[in-house]
């Protein structure tokens, strides 16, 4: 079950950071990112209140570490998203969020086999690849940046989210998730107010838009947390973080981007390296 609703939560991401990185397109990140954000820690609240719990001192301070990631890790996805080539941005996000739980593991004591071990070694190799060929398709494609850094700092940022995640003990309720929102919150108004990124300049059909971003985001947030009370962290943060196939997929069809040869070599690495991880 617990492969199910990490798959779910995969699934959930891939629509909400298409449609992020879409919107962001159109209006400042910052902006997107903390209306979808808004939009998220209220239903996350919602949801808390209804299911209860009894969370600790320490379920809620992972709680709070886990905002931290999620505002930053949002932020630079949805800015790498949409100034940016998308299928560059998101699979370098994944190999982060996918290898930065896996070390945490092991320096927890987890211990990945020899499959998780190869796939760790297939994502360096992976991210050059990508950068290289992703700044290449970024210049053919006028795009002003080629999102390298962004879609790295992404990826730590929801390594972090998820190794904090995984943390909390099922008997917290989905209260240590819903203090993270909100510190992911004030992290993303900080941001957007030091970016002077208002959220009055917003047409009404792209705030909807935004709003409807972070309802589904919350989802999948949700649904990892379920995930990983019965999994390890390392096998539910890579299954989660196979996120980037969908919104690649959806870059593909609807905005026609493509990608080089070396580009290509380098994605099929990084699914593979997410894949043995999982596998491990």
């Amino acid at each position: 079950m617990s492969v199910v609703l990490a798959l779910a939560s995969a699934l959930a991401y891939g629509v909400a950071d298409f449609l992020g990185g879409l919107f962001s397109r159109r209006a400042s990140a910052w902006a997107i990112a903390l209306l979808a954000q808004i939009s998220s820690v209220v239903a996350i609240a919602a949801a808390a209140t209804k299911l209860g719990g009894s969370p600790t001192a320490a379920d809620l301070g992972w709680g709070a570490a886990s905002g931290a990631g999620s505002g930053l890790g949002t932020y630079f996805l949805y800015r790498g998203l949409g100034g940016a080539q998308m299928n560059l941005v998101a699979p370098l996000s994944a190999i982060g969020a996918a290898t930065v739980p896996v070390l945490v593991g092991i320096a927890l004591g987890e211990r990945p086999t020899t499959l998780a071990w190869i796939g760790i070694g297939l994502a360096l190799p992976a991210i050059w690849l990508v950068s290289r060929g992703g700044s290449a398709a970024a210049a053919v494609a006028g795009r002003p940046e080629s999102g390298v850094r962004q879609g790295l700092l992404a990826g730590a940022g929801f390594g972090l989210l998820f190794v904090a995640l995984g943390q909390v003990h099922p008997a917290a309720g989905l209260w240590p998730l819903a203090v993270g929102q909100g510190v992911a919150t004030l992290v993303l108004a900080a941001g957007a107010a030091l970016a002077r990124a208002s959220l009055r300049n917003l047409p009404r059909r792209l705030a909807a838009g935004a709003s409807a971003v972070g309802l589904c985001s919350a989802g999948a947030t949700v649904l990892y947390q379920l995930a990983v009370r019965g999994e390890l962290v390392s096998v539910t943060a890579v299954l989660a973080s196979l996120y980037p196939a969908l919104t690649v997929l959806l870059a593909t069809w609807l905005l026609h981007e493509r990608m080089n040869r070396v580009q290509a070599v380098g994605l099929a690495l990084a699914a593979g390296a997410v894949v043995f991880v999982a596998l491990g």
